[in-house]
């Protein structure tokens, strides 16, 4: 199996967008702008309702069930206003002795059966949450589920060029914020329309006359309601925008906070979050502070319309065209009338945040992955070992070549070294023959294949790989080694623990192999990490090593030592090595010397040094003595 690291950072590297990073679309340049709205509302919401088809049935269940549970809500107010009457009847009948009294019978089995429909719209009420829950919780692992298989599809560029928060914000916050939307908006959708037809009815029912003036205050509502969302929108939006960018400057500061701290660059990143942060805090500000204005004012438009069916009311009992427990049921269904009203408005506000964060996530969805594998892979069932480039040409920007016209052939067991200036591709080159980049023209051949007929998996098994740049996750030490091969036994972890001149350091640690490493592996030395990925590389037991400047991070006695495991595990292997300290190299058996993405010279070391060349200029001015 492969043993991946991150390629050096200082080597040949695509261009990166604007602030370090391509747009939250990934690739390219374009950020929202402030204030830009969701370019397309409709077709998000299509493409997020096409993902809800998969819970059809659960979803009906809960509409069903939602709109039972108002049902029973909106009869109630009428029934109690039955127990109202038949109580004021009562009183005044005890006051005026024309009458028995007060009914108790009758208005106890009112409540009875009030009750009893109050527990039903509960029990509806509870098992819609339920399943409503559980279908917003499947369709978020669904998202993440294919956000994490989409990462593992795309291709190497576009992380080049992508901040990796604004990656983590689709995958956090922008489906927590779906996620939100289903499990508290949409019950209450069906629940705020059910009640506005329901409780419509119910109140012309009781009065046209009432009704209606309790409907003059729906346009003053829209109007509202309309002015908000119009301001509120654009705030919704930019506000998910620039979660992504804190989060991804806190993950990118977070990430290098020593380099960070030692060039004193702390006033400028805390200048930086500042202006996201700033941004973001204006943002979250307005929206809240918008969509919160919704509630109070429309709060206030109700009043108005429970003052002026009062007043109507009072009229129309006195002329006897309606009961007192008429105008109290009234009363009660102009509250439940305007608040679903109420609902409704902030739903919008809702739903315009969510098609935000759901069209961030289905762009990332939609971004270009790797070229699809071949339909009839090669399979070899023995690597040789044979590697040959053929006027390969590539350039991260296709209108910039950093390999302009490579050619070599490497038989197999040869170790071939890769020097040259930085810059000059050599990195680039090891990325091509490991398939992270596909070449724009000419072809990588291995054993007489060219490598785009592997699947990448295949391909990158023959390869077993140690760069400058360690990597290590949070793990114990075991894990970490047994990273490229899951299925190595204990035994041979410590044998290649050993080959790699590793065991004796870790048995001084104070829990060996089972030491955890924390999530920056600063509990142990980079020397110490170098070495781990060296044993890494030796248990993957590969066809193919590619070693780019293995021993940069140990002391000149480990590095001997180093080199003798090297030495011992590039055995009849074709090897690659990536040098700037020309010294590691000198019993290569050929030397590429790599000029501006050409090779400019090629032979063994003492046949180069004798040219007096480009390698010989290289190698003199690495022992010149400095004058003082």
């Amino acid at each position: 199996m492969t043993t991946q690291q991150n390629s050096s950072s200082n080597r040949t590297t695509p261009p990166r967008g604007p602030m370090g990073h391509g747009g939250p679309f990934g690739g390219g340049p374009r950020r929202f702008m402030k204030g830009e709205k969701p370019r397309d509302f409709k077709g998000t919401m299509g493409k997020l309702i096409q993902y809800l088809r998969a819970f059809q049935w659960s979803i009906l269940v809960v509409m069903i069930f939602a709109a039972a549970s108002t049902v029973f809500n909106i009869v109630g107010p009428k029934i109690l206003g039955k127990a109202t009457t038949r109580l004021f009847e009562g009183v005044m009948a005890q006051i005026t002795g024309s009458g028995t009294g007060i009914d108790f019978t009758y208005i106890g089995n009112i409540l009875v059966t009030v009750a009893i429909l109050y527990l039903f719209s509960s029990i509806f009420g509870y098992i819609q949450g339920w399943i409503m829950s559980s279908v917003s919780a499947r369709l978020t692992y669904r998202f993440r589920k294919e956000i994490a298989e989409k990462i593992n599809r795309m291709p190497l560029k576009y992380f080049d060029g992508t901040n990796h928060g604004e990656i983590l914000s689709r995958v956090t916050n922008d489906v927590d914020t779906i996620s939100q939307t289903l499990n508290q908006s949409m019950t209450q959708i069906i629940t705020s329309v059910v009640t506005v037809v329901g409780v419509l009815i119910m109140m012309l029912s009781i009065s046209w006359q009432m009704t209606l003036a309790a409907l003059i205050v729906i346009p003053l509502s829209i109007l509202v309601t309309g002015l908000v969302i119009g301001k509120s929108q654009k705030y919704f939006k930019q506000q998910q925008d620039y979660l992504g960018h804190v989060n991804g400057h806190v993950e990118e500061m977070f990430g290098g906070h020593i380099v960070m701290k030692a060039f004193n660059g702390e006033e400028k990143s805390i200048a930086k979050f500042n202006g996201y942060n700033d941004t973001l805090y204006s943002s979250a500000w307005k929206s809240q502070f918008l969509s919160g204005l919704m509630m109070p004012v429309m709060g206030f438009i109700g009043n108005l319309g429970y003052v002026v069916v009062v007043i109507i009311g009072g009229t129309l009992a006195i002329r006897n065209l309606v009961t007192v427990g008429d105008i109290q049921a009234f009363i009660q269904y102009v509250r439940s009338f305007t608040q679903p009203i109420s609902q409704l408005a902030n739903i919008t506000n809702v739903l315009q945040q969510t098609a935000a964060a759901a069209e961030r996530v289905f762009a990332f969805l939609n971004e270009s992955e790797e070229i699809a594998e071949i339909e009839n892979p090669v399979i070899l069932p023995r690597i040789k070992g044979e590697v040959e480039f053929r006027q390969v040409k590539f350039g991260y920007d296709p209108e910039k070549m950093v390999i302009k016209n490579f050619s070599a052939k490497i038989h197999p067991g040869q170790k071939i070294a890769l020097v040259g200036p930085t810059g000059a591709g050599k990195t680039t080159i090891v990325k091509l023959l490991m398939r992270f980049y596909d070449v724009n023209s000419g072809a990588i051949l291995v054993d007489g294949h060219d490598i785009r007929n592997f699947t990448r998996a295949g391909l990158r098994d023959m390869f077993g790989m140690v760069l400058q740049d360690t990597w290590l996750y949070n793990g114990t030490i075991m894990e970490n080694i047994r990273y490229s091969r899951p299925d190595a036994s204990d035994d041979e972890i410590i044998a290649a623990a050993r080959a790699a001149y590793v065991d004796h350091f870790i048995h001084t640690l104070p829990a060996g192999y089972n030491l955890i490493l924390n999530e920056e592996t600063s509990n142990i030395s980079q020397g110490q990490k170098q070495l781990l990925t060296i044993a890494r590389a030796v248990l993957s037991n590969p066809e193919i090593l590619i070693l780019d400047e293995a021993t940069s991070s140990v002391d000149t006695r480990t590095e001997v030592l180093i080199q003798e495991a090297m030495d011992k595990l590039m055995e009849n292997r074709t090897s690659f090595i990536i040098a700037h300290r020309l010294s590691t190299i000198r019993n290569a058996d050929l030397i590429l010397v790599i000029r501006d993405g050409d090779i400019v010279e090629q032979g063994s070391h003492a046949e180069l040094l004798a040219r007096d060349g480009f390698y010989a200029e290289l190698y003199n001015s690495q022992f010149e003595r400095i004058p003082t």
